[in-house]
């Protein structure tokens, strides 16, 4: 079913649009999009990752039982696949902030990424993760006024800033 929406000549907005109407229809066709994932192509690739990160704002409990391998593969193919994994990682924050703990020295490693759209998706994430975890809390306010000692694109500064407001915290 997946490698049929994936090889016709259809856009990417509507492969992934489709890839995850499927999934939503039938959760067990998730384990096809990671099985895809794992020998297709990069462009497949970062359709597979990027129908997870739709499906995952609404219903995160379907990508729940793969998001060890999402956030294992988090970078392995180029940018794109890097930041629909950090999108995926901060809708899983949302409601299950204890099972993407293990992303968190992925994310951290990444905040220097030369793409921007990356840089800002670990963001996101890792403000998420901030927001929805009591336990990291401490550990992410310290990293994120790191973080802003050396981030220059507004954009991504301000979710930090956002984010230590959010928790109660100054940028200093």
């Amino acid at each position: 079913m997946i490698e049929q929406i994936l090889k016709p000549k259809r856009r990417q907005k509507e492969k992934v649009t489709l890839l995850a109407e499927k999934v939503r229809e039938d959760k067990k066709l998730v384990t096809q999009l990671v099985e895809c994932f794992e020998v297709g192509t990069v462009a497949e690739k970062g359709h597979c990752m990027e129908a997870m990160q739709y499906i995952s704002k609404d219903e995160p409990e379907i990508v729940l039982p793969h998001i060890d391998f999402v956030i294992d593969h988090f970078g392995d193919s180029g940018t794109r696949v890097k930041w629909e994994v950090a999108e995926v990682i901060r809708n899983v924050a949302q409601r299950f902030p204890e099972k993407v703990t293990k992303a968190v020295p992925k994310l951290l490693a990444s905040i220097d990424d030369r793409s921007t759209v990356a840089r800002w998706s670990v963001a996101y994430a890792l403000a998420e993760i901030a927001r929805n975890n009591p336990r990291l809390q401490k550990e992410l306010i310290s990293k994120f006024k790191e973080i802003l000692q050396k981030e220059k694109n507004h954009g991504v500064r301000n979710v930090y800033i956002k984010a230590l407001e959010s928790l109660g915290e100054k940028k200093e």
